[in-house]
């Protein structure tokens, strides 16, 4: 890592770099930061490993708020790691509804057949029926039915920044996270889940809006706060990461970065810019020490930590 030439694009010159070969060589492109590796890295906090065993033990969905950085997702991870099974990720989306949890009918090809069998008499021939159920497509709730009954376990089932979905969402979905059943509307099969398989569910939401009151009194809730522990326990369980970083040039960026955080900023930089961050101060060792205890406008790479113009130049 330390041979990695990092000015690939110097600031004074205007010519084609000689060699860039380098680009295929990039140091930390060959590490797995996908959320199901990086479980093995994430601690709990008592108060968190306590709701989420509470959850887990009452059968209800766990709701989790925090700031973006603090460890929403990657709980979920974490407990299916921890758990040995599977977490099954339902991403939400401005444009998401409930049924984008439960299940996928091809209205479109399903027509299109339809129309087909309309014009080809051929197509009406015994055996060759048309079957809405060929037109179903599983989602993330349903997954999660169907490889408990495969694996005899139940699964975790993450729906992802809750708050991101239209209003209704969450009130069309007090019936399926209630009872852990849904009724495909076009066939009128009812999907549900045995009792000692149903999944353990975990939503997350960055309070971007207040949730329907009805939804939240089906949830077990806990806000994660972020602090300089969680910060700690991020890097310490990544030290390996940072080996070229001395434990004082470490103990440094964290007092930087939590004073930085001090500051009145429109978006504070989180655990995932820090350590990004480290990875990039860890490329040059330890020639930003001197710069490190300047004034924070001076930080070096502050791109990293800071993304609003606003916040840059008001610091």
């Amino acid at each position: 890592m330390n041979n990695y030439p990092f000015d690939l694009v110097p600031p004074k010159t205007n010519a084609p770099i000689e060699d860039n070969s380098w680009l295929a060589k990039r140091p930390f492109m060959d590490k797995d930061h996908s959320l199901k590796e990086d479980a093995r890295y994430f601690v709990a906090g008592d108060a968190l490993a306590d709701t989420i065993n509470t959850a887990i033990a009452v059968g209800k969905p766990l709701l989790l708020t925090g700031e973006p950085g603090t460890g929403k997702t990657q709980s979920a991870y974490y407990a299916a790691w921890r758990l040995k099974v599977e977490c099954i990720h339902f991403q939400v989306k401005s444009e998401s509804t409930a049924r984008d949890l439960l299940y996928d009918f091809d209205m479109v090809r399903y027509f299109r057949d339809a129309h087909l069998r309309n014009i080809d008499p051929q197509q009406n021939e015994p055996g060759k029926e048309l079957r809405k159920t060929d037109y179903l497509g599983i989602r993330p709730l349903w997954e999660a039915f169907e490889l408990a009954n495969k694996m005899s376990v139940p699964q975790v089932l993450l729906i992802d920044e809750i708050d991101k979905a239209p209003r209704d969402f969450p009130n069309d979905l007090l019936h399926e996270l209630d009872q852990m059943e849904f009724t495909i509307t076009e066939t009128g099969l009812k999907v549900s889940a045995p009792k000692q398989l149903r999944p353990v569910v975990f939503i997350t939401s960055n309070s971007e809006r207040r949730l329907p009151a009805p939804f939240l009194r089906r949830c077990v809730y806990h806000h994660i706060v972020f602090n300089d522990t969680i910060v700690e326990t991020a890097v310490e369980t990544r030290r390996h990461e940072f080996s070229a970083l001395s434990d004082d040039f470490l103990k440094l960026a964290m007092k930087r970065f939590m004073a930085l955080r001090e500051q009145n900023l429109r978006k504070p930089p989180a655990t995932s810019e820090y350590l990004v961050w480290l990875r990039v101060l860890a490329l040059a060792t330890d020639k930003h020490f001197e710069q490190l205890e300047e004034d924070l406008s001076k930080l070096p790479y502050l791109s990293i930590l800071l993304k609003d113009h606003q916040d840059i130049e008001e610091l």
